[in-house]
Order: structure tokens, then C-alpha cells, then sequence
């Protein structure tokens, strides 16, 4: 019985005819790689009855969506699918088993286990030590291949691992390098998503430089510095004489910067807050005034006070949620406002007596749980902070936010784990504004392309409205404590 495959791009013919045991595939978003597993997995069990193969990835949902729900598709009249033992058993006897690994207690499901085959579908998800426990599977004393395929795009915990042993092909002992190849497959190798899904290109371009870089190049050596570095505190110089204007005219007009002068947001407007809790570590607090085009703009923040000078003492849970509560009450732009809260899911644990978000609730200050996924919440971030063709982003900061000004440009990649955040750093407001942000995902803004023609640009429908924000002389002043 014949299947109707799609036919392959050059790279995923590359990587098909690959015949050394460590193989290497992608290096970028959008280059066809989980429809190169499937393929090459089906591909090996006709060419080769009763062979076993393993296909990864770091969580279920993704071997769903990604992997089975298609194979079942694919394969309805040459396979069946045990859901049971996450199985496809082709009528010749081959096998293509499904596991995923999000943490090192999913490993004990290998014990004894052997695969001819594995496929880790975005290796670089998958820790060094993961990687290596699972290939060390690949074993058996019959004829068939024995290899491992590795998918990968930079970033990850095994970023450092995979860039290694693939891209700087710097070998240790008992790393053979004559069993290691590398096909490098880009968004514009992969013909198919081009046709289907144009504006996916201008979604990668789109994106902060070094996530571009490594997502839409495949550049493995940018993730270092600084985290936010889109961030701006004032006007670049240079976009003013490309404008012929000063400084000074472009923060008046709010364009090519974040931090602006404090005014008392319209009543229309939505007033949100945030909150990331600190008990012995600083706590943060901000509140939001969302716009009608859903920008929103970091208006009032509360942090850093974690001691008060002539108590020496902490801020009990108590105390700092009766300071909010205050402050709502008693500031000109929050009273009488309704306010919606988000915070860190934990503060719900109450597994050791009443919960954080109890105590808040005591005090009347109510919140919702955040969404805590930490990668899409900080591209959301980014999103926000991304300026479009005239230099508008999405999200503002009052002069008036020290904390955020202070904190957030000092933020670093993390080491290991280079998609994310370096926890060691002062990230608490961070992550109160990555709440902040997943609570109202936006689309990224897409640079405009000659030959692409717009209808008309919603993000201009209210720049007036924002310029003639009233500036008052009232606002609340917080000492870092």
C-alpha cells in the first residue's frame, strides 16, 4: 500500500539521506522539522519490518499536537494506534513509541527499555542529561540503524549542549566526531509554511534582535547581555536628526521611547493592577491604566520595601496588602475606580495555613491567577515594548515608576537556560509585569514590507489621545526601603 507524502524540501532531503548516528536537524523556528520526524520515521518502518523507534518531545500536549493526532491521519491503513502504551504498530512490525520528558522522574519509564531509533523533537528543550539518558537507549544486537535524531532551534535548557556538540563540534572523551552531522533549516527553506503562512516570516523578524537573530537566522552565539535590551528610556538621538527634530519633540510626542511624563488617565480607561510577592525578598506592586486601543501604561508602582528604616522589621503579608488597599483608596487616579488584580498563582498555596491571596482578600484587594509560563510571558513583554514603523510600542512607563527604571534594563539572559531570564538578578518587578502582560496578549507588531499593502493602521486611530494627556502634580511618592 502506498502513502501520499509531501514531497521534502532540499534540507529535508538532507536529513532523510543522513546516515550518521547523531544527527542534527533545524537550527531556526519554522524549517519543517517535526514533519522531517514524522517522515523519517515512517520512511524507516517500511524500509525496515520490526524496527523500534522512539519519538520525544518535552511535554505530552506537544507529542499530541505535534506527532500523533497527524500520524493517525497519515497512517490509518497501514498502522494502528495502541493509546494505552502511546504506540503505532505497523502491520510489518515496526513500532513508533511516544515519551515525553518533562523532568528527570519521567526517565524511569526507560529502565530496561531498547529503541533502534530516537527522535528528541526539540532537543534542545530536554536538559544534557535527559538527552544523553534517553539516547543511551539506542541499542540492540540486530541489523537495523542505529541513531539518534535531534531537533533544535537556539535557546533551552540544552542550548549549550546541543551548540556544542552540533555547531561548535567541540568533542569530549568518548564523542566520536565522525557520528555527528548537522543540517542547518531555516523558515525559508521550508517551502510549504512559506505558501501557507507568509505572515509567519514577518512574525520572526518582528521579534526583539537576538530572538530574531536566533529564530530567524539560526544564530547560536547571541543569547548574552542584556535581556530587555529594547527598552528605552528616552529617545534615541540618532532617530531625532533621522527625523530632523530634537530630543526633546520626540518625547513630547511619546515616540521612540517608553518612559513618559505622568498624567491622570482618562475615566474611560481600564485601571489594572499586578502584584509578585516578597517576603524575604522585595515584593512589587504596580498599577495599570489600560487605553482604548489596549495600550497600557505602568502608572503607579509600590517596591523595594521589604523593611521599614525604624522598625527593621519585614512587611508581613498584612502590611503590605493594607498599604495597597490605601493607596487605592486615597489616590486621585485610583479611588472610586474599579480595579482588576493579577498575581503569582502560588500566592493561592495554602498548604501552610491561609494563603497570600486570602490575606489580600482580607484587605479587600482581590486578585486573579496570572499565567506563569515564563518564555511566552516574556515575549509577550517583548511584544509591549516592540516600537512599530512610527515609533510607538505598546506599553509606557511614568517617570514617576523608579523601580521599573531602575531594575528592568539591568535584567540578564540566563546562562542555561538562554531563552529565560537570569533569576539571580533583581526580577521581581519582572515578573510582576510579565503577569501584567499574559493577562492581555497582544499579536506582535509586524514591520511593513514595500511590497505589502496596508488597509490602515489601528495603532494610529488614538495617538491623539494620547498626546493630550492631562500632566497633574499629584502623585504618590514610594521610598525604597
Amino acid at each position: 500500500m502506498n502513502l501520499a507524502l509531501e514531497a521534502p524540501s532540499p534540507k529535508q532531503v538532507q536529513f532523510y539521506k543522513a546516515a550518521t548516528k547523531h544527527v542534527g536537524f533545524g537550527g531556526a523556528r519554522g524549517g519543517g522539522k517535526s514533519h522531517a520526524v514524522r517522515t523519517k520515521a515512517v520512511l524507516l518502518a517500511f524500509e525496515y519490518p520490526g524496527i523500534r523507534m522512539l519519538i520525544v518531545r518535552r511535554t505530552y500536549p506537544e507529542l499530541v499536537n505535534n506527532h500523533i493526532n497527524q500520524l493517525r491521519v497519515l497512517l490509518r491503513d497501514v498502522a494502528r494506534y495502541n493509546d494505552k502504551d502511546k504506540v503505532f504498530k505497523f502491520v510489518n512490525g515496526s513500532t513508533i513509541n511516544f515519551m515525553y520528558c518533562a523532568k528527570d522522574s519521567d526517565l524511569d519509564r526507560l529502565q530496561g527499555v531498547e529503541y533502534d531509533v530516537i527522535f528528541l523533537d526539540e532537543a534542545t528543550q530536554l536538559s544534557e542529561h535527559q538527552m544523553k539518558v534517553i539516547g543511551a537507549c539506542v541499542r540492540g544486537a540486530n541489523d537495523f540503524p542505529k541513531r539518534i535524531y535531534y531537533t533544535m532551534n537556539p535557546g533551552g535548557q540544552g542550548h549549550g549542549y546541543i551548540k556544542r556538540i552540533f555547531i561548535d563540534r567541540r568533542f569530549e572523551e568518548g564523542e566520536n566526531p565522525e557520528e555527528y552531522s548537522f543540517i542547518q533549516s531555516l523558515v525559508t527553506d521550508n517551502k510549504a509554511l512559506m505558501a501557507k503562512d507568509p505572515d509567519y516570516v514577518r512574525q520572526l523578524e518582528a521579534l526583539p534582535p537576538k530572538l530574531r537573530e536566533a529564530w530567524l537566522y539560526g544564530r547560536w552565539d547571541i543569547f548574552e547581555g542584556q535581556f530587555f535590551e529594547e527598552f528605552r528610556d528616552s529617545p534615541d538621538p540618532a532617530k531625532a536628526a533621522e527625523e530632523g527634530v530634537t530630543v526633546e519633540e520626540l518625547m513630547q510626542q511619546r515616540r521612540w521611547t517608553h518612559v513618559i511624563e505622568p498624567f491622570e488617565p482618562p475615566k474611560g480607561w481600564t485601571i489594572c493592577r499586578s502584584y509578585d510577592f516578597g517576603y524575604n525578598k522585595p515584593f512589587s506592586c504596580a498599577w495599570w491604566a489600560v487605553d482604548y486601543e489596549g495600550v497600557i501604561y505602568r502608572i503607579l508602582e509600590l517596591y523595594g520595601c521589604t523593611r521599614t528604616p525604624n522598625e527593621g522589621r519585614k512587611w508581613a503579608p498584612d502590611r503590605q496588602f493594607a498599604e495597597i488597599a490605601r493607596i487605592e483608596r486615597e489616590h486621585p487616579w485610583l479611588a472610586g475606580r474599579h480595579i482588576t488584580g493579577v498575581a503569582d498563582p502560588a500566592i493561592w498555596d495554602a498548604s501552610h495555613g491561609v494563603s497570600i491571596a486570602e490575606e489580600a482578600a482580607r484587605k479587600g484587594v482581590l486578585f486573579t491567577p496570572g499565567d506563569h509560563e515564563r518564555i511566552p510571558g516574556w515575549m509577550q513583554c517583548h511584544y509591549r515594548l516592540r516600537f512599530d514603523d512610527n515609533g510607538y510600542p505598546m506599553m509606557y512607563v511614568f517617570s514617576s515608576c523608579a523601580g521599573f527604571r531602575r531594575t528592568i534594563p539591568g535584567l540578564m539572559y540566563d546562562e542555561h537556560k538562554v531563552e529565560d531570564l537570569d533569576t539571580d538578578g533583581e526580577d521581581h518587578i519582572a515578573d510582576e509585569w510579565r503577569y501584567m502582560c499574559m493577562s492581555r496578549p497582544i499579536k506582535p507588531v509586524l514591520p511593513q514590507r514595500a511590497e505589502v499593502q496596508f488597509t490602515s493602521d489601528p495603532l494610529n486611530q488614538m495617538r491623539d489621545a494620547r498626546r493630550d494627556g492631562r500632566i497633574i502634580t499629584t502623585q504618590i511618592r514610594l521610598e525604597e526601603q
